[in-house]
């Protein structure tokens, strides 16, 4: 079983490129995670064809529907292998209940719900009409997703401690907008490097361009993994 923290994000606009950077890659440091875009080009057999080359998939597409086509697509997802996958918790109660009961009680993928894109601001969600400052709404999700049994959520890691704190050791807290230190924030407004965010309690680290876009892929990855080691934490 792969032990590893670290998500590489495969924010790519095609099979072909993606696959360029996987193969630089080593499926026993890292998990891969394949969003919309990517997967809208691709589609499910890239998906399998990652998972046949050793790799866990976070299959991140986020769904949000009524109940009924939420439970038929996590089941659609499940067939494919992946390790993971979402849902967006501002679809309610009912539908992620269908959706966690879709995936039945034997070996499935884990699943989490999305709370609040680390890329709103409070002036973001104003603008949807969400007067609760990002934190208060991450942790009204995060409840609720909990609430339904599913395994965790998407959260900022800046979130992180007060979730660990509200929702006990065992709820999955993954974390995008993780960057190393020195490396540039591009479109994500709330950040923390690796270390910062296992402290505060993420179990998950979702990495994108300081390992996609690095000279050497596989260097950067084991450099990362390196300072997690070298703080003491198991990667």
């Amino acid at each position: 079983m792969n032990l590893t923290k670290i998500i590489v994000a495969l924010d790519f606009a095609d099979a072909a490129s993606a696959l360029k950077l996987v193969d630089r890659l080593d499926p026993a440091l890292c998990r891969l995670k394949v969003g919309k875009e990517l997967f809208t080009v691709a589609g499910p057999d890239f998906v399998r064809a990652l998972v046949a080359r050793g790799y866990e998939v976070f299959l991140d597409l986020k769904f949000h529907d009524i109940p009924n086509t939420i439970a038929a697509a996590c089941r659609a997802a499940a067939g494919l292998g992946v390790w993971m996958l979402n849902v967006h918790a501002s679809g309610g109660s009912r539908m992620m209940t269908a959706a966690r009961e879709a995936l039945g009680d034997g070996p499935r993928p884990l699943l989490i719900a999305v709370t609040v894109l680390t890329s709103m601001s409070a002036e973001d969600l104003g603008e949807i009409g969400v007067a609760a400052a990002p934190a208060d709404q991450v942790l009204r999700l995060a409840r609720l997703t909990q609430q339904c049994k599913l395994d965790g959520v998407v959260c900022s890691a800046q979130e992180a401690s007060m979730l660990r704190s509200e929702l006990g050791a065992h709820f999955r807290l993954v974390t995008p907008g993780i960057r190393p230190a020195g490396a540039e924030v591009g479109d994500q407004r709330r950040v923390m490097t690796p270390q910062q965010a296992l402290n505060a309690g993420a179990t998950d680290l979702v990495i994108g361009r300081p390992i996609t876009a690095a000279v050497d892929p596989l260097v950067a990855l084991q450099q990362i993994q390196f300072e997690l080691h070298k703080s003491g934490e198991t990667a």
